[in-house]
């Protein structure tokens, strides 16, 4: 006996059952038998998912309202989704982070990879920011912040609803405190020799961007005694980090005020604010504007927004790619250093790169390949999910 029963939902015969046993966590809404039944359960609701000859195939969250119709939460057609279940996948997430990094400041739950589709949560120290991004989250919230504060000490929860991939699954936009006391401030952050200041209820995303730890450690591997220029800096991340390697001075460029206002804030508690300097504006004039007044970097990295979120996007991306390398390249000095990045899982590395490369061309540039990055060992890869590895990093020498 159960405690839980499910409903069942029932993959059609032209569906592919074998790539969903073999790991592929989605089930869209062409591949299920959607009845009248199925079209009326609440988004979020847990069932028994079955192939087209009735075999159980595991739980599932069903999102009617979703093209992905199902995810996969667990292999056992019989497992129970409550508190208990939530703290073994956080203590196995948990294990790898604390194998990683001695200090409590990581993403902790990588959505799929980590067994737990569409959510994120960012640690903190002793905060922990929870983004909800797909219905059953929503529905099983309570059990799931229960479980993190018990698995990991955890004493305040934000939970941080907004953006896209919500809006996909047809919820609202949320940002509350789920457990104890609102931060009053920015919270700072150790990361490659630097402190950063991450704005958990009113920044980007979780208020704080880990997964390009690795990156600005190259970016930083080359920094001594350079003159560096950091644009769509966000809150610093890759200027900080140079600077906090030896970098002679960092102007960090990005369209947010209150985003500079915390890479300055950064600057000043790495104590490194007499060689960093902000520019506001939008990241293309800038470029245009530092090449007509005659400035040259010995390192510019460009770290912009996904400008291609899905495969529609993709052409008017990689050419708003192309045209940020070539903007960028006449401002390299001679031997320096451009380093270019793409968090859009729509254009994959190749044709990433290449648009650089194309970009760096018509800058009147040529350049080798040097390094090419990922995202940081706590935000893994789901082998069987080509989204989760969605972050590039390209650095040329010109």
């Amino acid at each position: 006996m159960t405690d839980q029963t499910y409903p069942t939902v029932r993959l059609t015969p032209k569906a592919d059952a074998r790539a969903v046993r073999h790991g592929f966590p989605w089930v869209y809404a062409n591949e299920l038998v959607t009845d009248r039944r199925t079209r009326g359960l609440t988004g979020g609701t847990l069932a028994q998912l079955e192939d087209s000859n009735r075999v159980p195939m595991g739980v599932v969250a069903v999102n009617p309202a979703s093209k992905i119709i199902c995810r996969m939460l667990d292999r056992d057609p019989e497992a129970q989704i409550d508190q208990s279940w939530f703290a073994a996948r956080l203590t196995a997430a948990l294990a790898h982070r604390a194998r990683l990094y001695d200090a409590p400041f990581y993403r902790l739950v990588h959505a799929e990879s980590d067994g737990l589709p569409g959510v994120i949560i960012d640690r903190f120290g002793d905060l922990a920011v929870v983004q909800p991004n797909a219905a059953w989250a929503d529905a099983l919230i309570d059990p799931l912040v229960a479980a993190l504060q018990e698995v990991t000490g955890v004493t305040t929860v934000v939970l941080n609803g907004t953006g896209r991939a919500r809006s996909l699954e047809g919820l609202a936009d949320i940002t509350r405190i789920a457990a104890g006391d609102a931060p009053t401030s920015a919270i700072q952050v150790p990361m490659n020799g630097a402190t950063y200041m991450a704005d958990v209820m009113g920044g980007q995303k979780t208020g704080l961007f880990y997964d390009q730890r690795p990156n600005h450690a190259f970016a930083a591997s080359l920094a001594k005694g350079a003159r560096v220029l950091d644009v769509f800096s966000h809150v610093g991340g890759f200027g900080l980090a140079c600077l906090a390697n030896g970098a002679a001075s960092v102007l960090a460029v990005d369209g947010s005020a209150p985003a500079l206002e915390l890479a300055q804030a950064g600057a000043q508690a790495s104590g490194v604010a007499d060689r960093f300097a902000t520019r506001r504006g939008d990241a293309f004039d800038v470029l245009t504007a530092l090449a007509e007044e005659g400035e040259t970097f010995d390192i510019i990295i460009c770290d912009p927004p996904a400008f291609a979120p899905n495969r529609k996007a993709l052409d008017a991306g990689l050419r708003a790619y192309e045209r940020v390398a070539r903007l960028a390249a006449p401002l390299v000095a001679e031997g320096g250093y451009l380093g270019v990045c793409s968090c859009s899982h729509a254009a994959d590395l190749t044709k990433f790169r290449n648009a650089s490369a194309r970009g760096i061309g018509r800058g009147g540039r040529r350049g080798q390949i040097v390094h090419t990055g990922f995202a940081g060992p706590d935000h893994p890869l789901m082998p069987h999910l080509a989204e989760s590895g969605y972050l590039k990093a390209v650095f040329f020498r010109l």
